[in-house]
């Protein structure tokens, strides 16, 4: 099916085509879908005979998803849990190394639990997982390119094949669900999750959405099929700046006409979950605020179950209902109301359980609603016949070559790369050439991947964790003779008349959401964040050599130094495990072209606009849909290089919120020893080992695994240093402050000194007044102000700790969002630290 048609496709199904203008005409409503997926009437009879024996208990059980790190198969019987999920990072026994039939013993112990529960009708727990780019979770499955990458290929007959091969791996480990695909309709590529949008064309987002439903649900019932899920309803990718679960300020015709579209071709394909998004809606235009998404009732039903006519459930993202005002992880009966159907709440279940019951019964939530909710539960587990086998069911279970789908994996990475520059005639690479291979991605398994490998962030990973797959380097020295291939990863210590032609393999390293935003003050260059690339590719530039540059990334970046430095230039996205497939378009001999075209446009400045808001006055270098090839090449002139360092007023300098912000690297010190927390969310790290002082595990106060539970067992300090100093002057100006949310674990009992460094001068402000008034468990967040420091003779304009903690035990608190911001000194609950001295 080709996407040019996509448009048309919409008629009666979302957008009314006019065949008479080849235009689409805008909808004025939420239009109603028809599911591939017809209501069946003995499902709808056995669902209620079902629902009719249930009590609340059991009911409220079915509507709650825990993490598999909090609940044991036992649980799972005794509170009637409907389903369980595993986080990213998480595995069966935390074992990253966890084999197939690990996997699966786990979903058969929990099933079996379910299945055992002593009630009049024993309902199936299902197991969801992130499968995003192939089943990522799990180690040696193929993880197939990220969506921005699948984008580039413009083949919905390809996406419908890689949905069918993480079916399949999906069965393998047991698991009925999969929490994909995303449909963000991404406008700011200053988001972080940028990459898990297909395009920033509704038209692509449509089609992709229907045919990669067809491939992970095909018929529900046949063996390899799992339930799909459509996320994040709705708005995530058109947040102002960008910002992860932020606010959309846009109208309601174009949440309709361009956000709606990927729900209408998944909801049109049959797709039986869905998501709801952490962001918020303001529809600025019409007056109309709705707030957060997964308290919109207005959205969740009437337009999503009301209007359009989805009939399956609603599940709420990580800890996503405590985001509603007036909620928390355990309580929220607004999102029930609003349409929430099963909740995830992966640690807090017991107690959200306890709450909803009482909830219902003293009449806050309605029992319809509570019915309403199960039904549509039920309907799917029976849909995809749930009732009839267990996980080991079936001919891809426990069998480890389900995860395998190398060749398809290489033909998406061949796809989806995009040529935007070819001069020289330095590509393709032709035999008996000496090639150079440079650059920190050429042979780097995580740089290839990206986030939502493993791990949730795609950090804490080694080569040793990949299995079945191939770098880039690897790719070249097959096709090339390993005896052609030198690699020299900066690029200098090679001698240059050994060697005809550069690879340089560069880009970004791995993020998620969240640590992938890029403030809307900063400018999208990639050598502001990445110098160590502009650098390998001076080096390999200044051999005289042809220089072809494949750029790794998860979203166009302004790189017109790079392209300029290069002969070649191909965005290669985040290909996944199979970098052979890269070497395939670069070496004449594999005779495949260059097919790719770009889904986002390339930014040509260092400040782009938002794809939705195009502005004259800051083009883009290359258009939606560019791409060049061997057969029809062109050239690129010479560009302009910005020397603009940002894009606005200072609004914010981040320090940590899940893991360090560059250039910060968060530490512990005790003892006038110092050892690096590191960026593994999995470890607990005890220092100085041999009598630790401090000890730090990761936990969450926001979302998942945001922050660090820090316990002091004797006087030590927790910091934030850069290797360089930082100004800071801008945000003082500004009413800055040094801002934080901590959890109190365990109430201080003396001073807890929050503290700023310029050279070897600091300032501290004791904080623990605040601490104990906020008492055990409760999140506050601390506004110190930069005056606080000044006023000690810390010179913000050149700050090197702009954040630490010192203390001595008994205390315990976790930190997240570390950051220092504007306007934070004039927060009502700002410290007030006195007059300057």
């Amino acid at each position: 099916m080709a996407i040019g048609a996509a448009l048309f496709l919409y008629g009666g199904n979302g957008v009314a085509a006019d065949q008479s203008s080849g235009q689409a005409t805008a909808l004025q409503d939420w239009p109603r879908v028809d599911s591939a997926i017809a209501r069946d009437a003995a499902i709808e009879a056995r669902a209620r005979q079902i629902l009719a024996g249930m009590t609340l208990a059991e009911k409220v059980g079915q509507m709650t998803q825990p993490e598999i790190k909090a609940i044991t198969p036992d649980e799972v019987r005794s509170y009637h849990i409907g389903s369980v999920l595993n986080g990213g990072g998480s595995w069966p026994a935390m074992n990253k190394h966890a084999t197939v039939a690990d996997w699966l013993a786990l979903a058969d112990s929990y099933h079996q639990a379910s299945m055992s529960a002593q009630v009049k009708t024993p309902i199936p727990v299902i197991w969801g997982t992130d499968a995003v780019h192939g089943h990522n979770n799990v180690v040696g499955a193929t993880l197939f390119p990220h969506n921005i990458g699948l984008g580039a290929a413009h083949d919905p007959e390809l996406v419908e094949k890689i949905g069918h091969a993480t079916a399949q791996a999906t069965r393998a480990t047991g698991i009925d669900w999969a929490f994909a695909p995303t449909l963000a309709v991404a406008q700011n590529m200053r988001w972080g999750r940028s990459y898990e949008s297909f395009s920033s064309d509704p038209a692509v987002v449509h089609a992709y959405a229907a045919s990669y439903i067809r491939g992970l649900q095909g018929d529900l019932r046949g063996d390899g099929t799992v339930v799909a899920t459509a996320k994040h309803f709705i708005g995530d990718g058109a947040t102002d700046m960008g910002r992860d679960q932020g606010n959309a300020l846009i109208p309601r015709s174009e949440m309709i006409n361009v956000h709606g579209q990927g729900y209408y071709g998944a909801i049109g394909a049959g797709v039986q979950t869905v998501m709801a998004s952490f962001n918020s809606w303001d529809d600025v235009d019409g007056g109309v605020d709705y707030g957060k998404m997964h308290g919109a009732q207005a959205l969740l039903t009437g337009a999503l179950k009301d209007k359009i006519g989805f009939d399956g459930f609603i599940v709420s993202d990580w800890n996503g209902i405590a985001q509603v005002p007036g909620c928390s992880n355990a309580s929220c009966p607004q999102a029930i109301i609003a349409g929430i159907d099963m909740v995830m709440v992966p640690e807090d279940w017991k107690a959200f359980i306890a709450n909803t019951i009482a909830q219902v019964e003293d009449g806050s939530i309605p029992m319809s609603r509570i019915d309403d909710a199960v039904t549509r539960i039920l309907r799917v587990k029976l849909r995809a016949g749930l009732f009839d086998r267990k996980p080991s069911d079936g001919r891809y279970a426990g069998k480890a070559d389900a995860l395998v789908h190398r060749e398809l994996a290489r033909e998406a990475v061949r796809e989806s790369l995009v040529l935007l520059k070819n001069e020289r005639k330095a590509l393709p690479l032709k035999a008996g050439q000496r090639v150079l291979v440079v650059g920190k991605s050429a042979d780097r398994y995580t740089n290839q991947t990206g986030g939502w490998t493993l791990t949730w962030q795609g950090t804490d990973n080694t080569s040793a964790d990949y299995l079945n797959a191939e770098t880039v380097l690897a790719g070249l020295r097959e096709a090339l003779g390993a005896d052609r291939v030198t690699f020299d990863p900066t690029g200098t210590a090679a001698d240059p008349g050994k060697f005809d032609v550069v690879v340089a393999v560069i880009g970004e390293t791995p993020y998620a959401e969240t640590n992938g935003d890029i403030i809307g003050s900063d400018t999208m260059a990639h050598s502001r964040r990445h110098p160590e690339d502009l650098a390998v590719l001076k080096a390999a530039a200044a051999h005289g050599k042809p220089v072809v540059t494949v750029f790794m990334s998860g979203r166009p970046l302004y790189s017109n130094d790079l392209i300029n430095l290069s002969d070649a230039f191909v965005a290669a996205w985040l290909p996944g495990s199979e970098g052979g497939g890269v070497a395939d378009a670069l070496v004449a001999s594999k005779r495949f072209d260059f097919r790719g075209r770009l889904s986002f446009s390339w930014p040509g400045v260092a400040c782009p606009a938002p794809e939705n808001r195009p502005d004259p006055k800051r083009p883009p270098l290359f258009a939606r849909g560019y791409g060049l090839t061997y057969a029809k090449p062109a050239s690129v002139p010479k560009l302009d290089e910005s020397d603009v360092d940002a894009c606005g007023p200072a609004t914010s300098l981040p320090i940590f919120n899940t893991n360090d912000a560059a250039p910060f690297q968060l530490q512990v010190e005790a003892g006038g020893a110092t050892q690096v927390v590191g960026a593994s969310l999995n470890d607990t790290l005890e220092w100085p080992k041999a009598r630790p002082a401090i000890r730090v595990a990761t936990t969450q106060v926001n979302t998942q695994q945001d922050a660090k539970s820090v316990t002091w067992l004797a006087p030590a300090r927790l910091l934030a240093r850069s290797t360089g100093a930082n100004n800071l002057n801008a945000l003082a100006f500004a009413g800055g402050g040094l801002q934080f949310d901590v959890v109190v674990q365990k109430a201080p009992t003396s001073p807890v000194l929050v503290g700023m460094t310029s050279g070897k001068v600091s300032g501290s402000v004791d904080i623990a007044p605040q601490l104990i008034a906020a008492g055990i468990g409760k999140k506050v967040t601390i506004n110190v102000p930069l005056k606080c420091f000044a006023d000690q003779k810390v010179d913000v304009g050149a700050v090197d700790v702009p954040f630490s903690v010192s203390a001595k035990a008994p205390f315990a608190a976790a930190f997240t969002r570390v950051a220092v911001v504007a306007g934070a000194a004039k927060q009502a609950n700002a410290i007030d630290c006195g007059p300057a001295p």
